[in-house]
Parts: C-alpha cells; sequence; structure tokens
C-alpha cells in the first residue's frame, strides 16, 4: 500500500502536469502560437528541467514523474513557438 505522503505527491504530480495537456492539444491541432509567452516557456521549460534533475539526485520518484513528462510538455510546446511564423 501507498504511504499518504506518496499518495500526496502522485495526486500533486499528475494534476500540475495534465494542466498542460490542454494547451499542448490545443497548440498540435491548430498550430497556433501566436497568444503564448515563448519567454515563460523558455523558463518554466529549464526550470522544469532542474526539478527533473533534483528529483533523480533525490531518487524521488513523484518529482521524476512529473517533471519528466511536464519538460516533454512545455518543450513541445516552446518548440511549436519557436518554429511559428506568427507575428508576436
Amino acid at each position: 500500500m501507498i504511504d499518504p505522503i506518496s499518495l500526496l505527491g502522485f495526486i500533486a504530480c499528475t494534476l500540475t502536469t495534465l494542466a498542460f495537456l490542454p494547451q499542448l492539444i490545443k497548440v498540435i491541432l491548430e498550430k497556433r502560437t501566436r497568444d503564448i509567452s515563448r519567454n515563460m516557456y523558455l523558463v518554466l521549460s529549464v526550470g522544469v528541467f532542474f526539478w527533473l534533475c533534483y528529483g533523480i539526485l533525490k531518487n524521488d520518484f513523484p518529482i521524476i514523474l512529473a517533471n519528466g513528462f511536464t519538460l516533454i510538455f512545455t518543450t513541445t510546446i516552446l518548440w511549436y513557438k519557436l518554429r511559428s511564423k506568427e507575428e508576436e
């Protein structure tokens, strides 16, 4: 059985990671990134990368899981933003 603290971590990682899915899906389907801040996603992606490194060093599976998926989601959105030809 999972301990309450780990359960809390898994719930938190699930919710915060899934929060990026609607934006990711919208960007992929519409191929529009005009209203998305490049700098925000750049800073966020770097921060999430460091959280992932921290989780790996601490061997903390909820942090690794959450930030691994979040890094994929945020860098995908950033990639679409960087290759977008739309005016800022």
